[in-house]
Order: C-alpha cells, then sequence, then structure tokens
C-alpha cells in the first residue's frame, strides 16, 4: 500500500498528517507556519515528508461553504493542490473540509488541551481529519 499526505493549507499555516502504509489511518506531524516572503519553504518541507514517507498521493483539505459554492479561501486552497501537483508530479485530490478544523477543535476541548496549546496543534489536527476523512471513504470503496 502507499502512503497519504494529507495538508490543511491556510492562510498562515499548513497542517500536515500522513497516514500508515497501509492507508489506515491518519497521524499528524507537523504545523509549518507560511511565510509570505518564502513561499517556497512550505513546498520545501513538504518535498522532505514526500521522500521521507515515500508518500504517493497529497490529499489537500477544501474549505467549502455550507452552501457548497468555493470562496476565496477555496480557491488558494486550489491553487496550493495545483503548484504541489506540478512540483511533486503525484495525484493531488482536493477534499472537502468543511467543519474540521471545528471538530478538531471539539475535540481538543473535550481533551482539555488548554487554549495556547490548542493553538499549537489545531491545523494538524485538522489535516488528520481531512486525510483520515479520505482514508475512510477509500476503504468503504473497496
Amino acid at each position: 500500500m502507499t502512503r497519504i499526505l494529507g495538508l490543511d493549507v491556510g492562510s498562515h499555516t499548513v497542517g500536515v498528517a500522513v497516514s500508515d502504509a497501509m492507508g489506515w489511518t491518519a497521524q499528524g506531524i507537523e504545523t509549518v507556519r507560511r511565510k509570505p516572503h518564502q513561499p517556497d519553504e512550505v513546498f520545501e518541507r513538504i518535498g522532505e515528508w514526500v521522500k521521507q514517507y515515500e508518500v504517493e498521493e497529497i490529499v489537500v483539505g477544501l474549505p467549502k461553504n455550507m452552501n457548497g459554492s468555493i470562496g476565496p479561501s477555496g480557491e488558494a486552497c486550489q491553487e496550493f493542490a495545483r503548484e504541489a501537483e506540478k512540483r511533486f508530479e503525484l495525484p493531488v485530490v482536493l477534499w472537502d473540509e468543511r467543519l474540521t478544523t471545528m471538530a478538531a477543535e471539539k475535540m481538543l476541548i473535550s481533551a482539555d488541551v488548554s487554549r495556547k496549546k490548542r493553538k499549537q496543534v489545531i491545523d494538524k489536527m485538522a489535516a488528520v481529519l481531512i486525510l483520515q476523512g479520505y482514508l475512510d471513504s477509500r476503504q468503504l470503496k473497496n
């Protein structure tokens, strides 16, 4: 089986998760801060994970509005996905991520994680939820 990288792309950070080798579970790796004056830095980090984990597919969360339309942040994620596909020559799937950040926040609150700590891990946790949703949908198809 192949490993899949999951990304929660925001304007300031990118949450990163990777699947296990069987493609069953997602584990959070890191939250990378995006620097406007160094846009390549995030892609360089992603490239390191692609090599390290022998990633064969990337899933990027696509934030849709509740009515299913795509707003400015969704368009930015689509652009990020196109750039990742071009740079890594891997298939990049856009995955509906509506409510994943809210779900991640609720999980962290119920686990009694402090507000400061939540802020540090929320994007990584959202990436895990995005990737896990994608992995689960693949399992249902098989």
